[in-house]
């Protein structure tokens, strides 16, 4: 079944073509990626699909049976409601619905309805048509969706009582994912949707993705993401579609091998024209070879000529260089703490050595300090105890994520030259030139950059430093798939030390030798990339997950315990309580399952003639499921309160 169709959607602004004649098609179940450089269309199409803007021609096609949910890359929610009260407006109808459910039950609980068979008929069939509803659409599950969905997104530590307008803007984009992916749309289109998670949370939407019911078309620069979900990939480039059947590294192979192919068919075709054209200029004339020639004439008359393909255009092209080489021990960080002025600190007792020649990514959740260990080591942000030393002839550049280093005011050009004021212009201008700043765009103002034009401009600063030491704080944010690839070739050659945060697991694999993760407990530290970090974790969970359980069946001896516990014990016997969580989560969902199947049982037997005729059995089964109900409730409390010890 199809989701989505497009048929030769064109679309131009003014006299620039941004689309033409595009042909996609997304079936039920499908999860399509939607790929291309920034500025290639890709936002306009789905705009175009979900009727925000108008196509020049052509025609969107979507069944009558399928509901759209679309979340753009600058969605956030405004709304004075609770966070709690946001999300329940996507229930509404289910909760009128229970509302009546309830209404109905006080109806067939009434004594005198009883006594009239064909009215508590009648009603009873209203009640068994609409619970089948209810629970069919999630009735009684749609607030542990809820829960469940706000703590995979990060919300679970919140008060739902919180209001939506005092979250950040990131925080509103996440509530706004949130809001969409419970509303359960058959086609969700989702406009970079990774921006604003960290890697747990990007984990925990691939895992939901991967299991969702209807189709997902993806427009997202995190390649990792892409890899995880996706099952085919479309590219807008040249103003048209070229479809990839398979995940983005599929893509990328197949989108290589393509071009390769089309140009040698290209090449052989140029050859055997020229041959043909020179045969005919040399006989054309001589009697004896004129028929020959003619011949040849008339097949390149008739010959379908191949145009030249078209290959990626322009890339930047830039390389880190070092003006002196750094002593070994580049930077040493002993013992720590890290905050703002007024603020509780950020990070607490911190020891780490970096090397010369290291990559280091410094990984862990949104909020753990991770920006903020960079700033102090760049020197922005003073400390509040321990101490920081940079290693011998040791020089730091440094990137922010958020570029505040550049001048708005300015034009690009200037930007970059005023700090280098000895440098020719030709020279400013061909630097410029290789982050694709060419002719007039070197004298736009760098307030009306866009977000990845400002990325290269910042790089191109930092290029022009010759640090021997990069500090990069979310490098690839606002930057293509293209700029990902030439920024990763960049520093992969360069030759200095790397320290770096970020989200892009695509880049993390490509860039780090060593992985320290940040948390509020202090930092873990592994010498590799971040598949190897996962798998690390992994088998210490299943080996402390072996530990927890022979611990279990162990008594342990009580005689002459320490009165006070060691933090190791306490560590343990934490880990020990969440054990025991999980395992009565466990129990309390098969006690859901079981309360629900037996409720849905009394339910049919209400709809037996020979039950609903004798009035007393009919009232006994009624009072049993309402038992059954407020059992229910009970068991979804307990369950909920479980999920918030998390």
């Amino acid at each position: 079944m199809i989701a989505l169709q497009c048929i030769d959607i064109t679309k131009s602004f003014g006299a620039d073509t941004i689309l033409h004649n595009i042909k996609m098609d997304v079936k039920a179940k499908e999860r399509v990626a939607l790929v291309g450089r920034n500025g290639a269309g890709k936002s306009t199409l789905l705009k175009i699909i979900t009727g925000e803007l108008a196509s020049d021609s052509g025609q969107v096609v979507i069944p009558k049976d399928v509901a759209i949910g679309y979340l753009d890359q600058h969605s956030g929610l405004d709304t004075d409601r609770s966070i709690w009260e946001e999300m329940l407006t996507v229930f509404t109808e289910l909760r009128k619905m229970e509302k009546d459910l309830r209404g109905l039950e006080e109806k067939m609980s009434d004594p005198a309805l009883l006594e009239e068979p064909a009215a508590y008929e009648k009603v009873l069939s209203e009640y068994d048509s609409m619970q089948h509803t209810f629970k069919e659409r999630g009735g009684y599950q749609f607030e542990a969706d809820i829960r469940g969905i706000l703590s995979g997104l990060r919300f679970g530590a919140f008060d739902y009582d919180t209001s939506v307008n005092v979250l950040s803007g990131g925080q509103k984009t996440r509530l706004a994912l949130a809001k969409l992916l419970l509303s359960k749309p058959e086609l969700l289109i989702l406009d970079e949707p990774t921006n604003h998670l960290d890697i747990d949370t990007l984990r925990w939407l691939e895992q939901y993705l991967s299991g969702y019911d209807g189709a997902v078309l993806i427009v997202s620069h995190d390649r990792y993401f892409l890899d995880k979900i996706v099952q085919k990939v479309y590219e807008i480039a040249w103003n048209r579609a070229s479809l990839y059947q398979g995940n983005y590294s599929y893509y990328i192979e197949e989108k290589a091998f393509r071009y390769e192919q089309e140009l040698k068919t290209f090449e052989k075709q140029q050859k055997e024209i020229a041959e043909l054209e020179d045969f005919v200029q040399r006989n054309i004339a001589r009697a004896s070879t004129t028929k020959r020639a003619q011949s040849r004439r008339k097949k390149l008359e008739k010959m379908d000529r191949a145009g030249k393909p078209d290959g990626d255009r322009k890339s930047a092209s830039f390389s880190f260089s070092i003006d002196k080489e750094s002593g070994n021990d580049v930077l040493m960080i002993e013992n720590v703490q890290i905050g703002y002025p007024g603020a509780e600190p950020i990070i607490n007792n911190l020891s780490l050595n970096v090397k010369k020649g290291e990559s280091v990514a410094l990984i862990g959740q949104n909020g753990v300090g991770k920006s903020t260990l960079l700033k102090a080591l760049k020197g922005d942000l003073p400390l509040q105890d321990g101490t920081i030393r940079l290693g011998s002839k040791v020089k730091i550049g440094y990137y922010d994520q958020e570029q505040a280093d550049l001048n708005t005011n300015k034009d690009v050009l200037h930007e970059l030259w005023d700090d280098y004021p000895q440098t020719m212009e030709k020279d400013i201008r061909t630097v410029l030139g290789n982050f694709l700043f060419t002719q007039e765009d070197v004298l736009k103002k760098v307030y009306d950059l866009s977000g990845g034009e400002k990325a290269r401009l910042a790089l191109a600063k930092l290029m022009m430093q010759k640090p021997n030491v990069l500090l990069f704080d979310e490098p690839t944010n606002h930057l293509d798939l293209d700029s990902k690839e030439v920024l990763e070739s960049a520093l992969i050659d360069y030759p200095g030390t790397l320290v770096f945060v970020s989200h892009d697991r695509y880049f993390l694999n490509r860039m780090a030798t060593r992985i320290v993760e940040l948390s509020p407990g202090g930092l873990r530290d592994y010498i590799g990339d971040y598949d190897y970090f996962i798998a690390r974790v992994e088998d210490e969970k299943e080996r402390e997950a072996i530990r927890r359980e022979e611990a279990a069946e162990t008594t342990p001896a009580s005689a002459g315990a320490p009165a006070v516990k060691t933090s190791f014990q306490q560590d343990k016997d934490a880990k020990k309580n969440e054990r025991r969580r999980l395992r009565q989560i466990e129990t309390i969902e098969a006690s859901i399952e079981e309360l629900e199947s037996r409720i849905e049982e009394h339910e049919q037997q209400l709809l037996d003639p020979d039950v609903y005729s004798d009035h007393e059995k009919a009232a006994s089964i009624q009072a049993s499921s309402q038992e059954l109900k407020t059992a229910l409730d009970q068991q979804m409390e307990e369950w909920e309160m479980l999920q918030e010890e998390e």
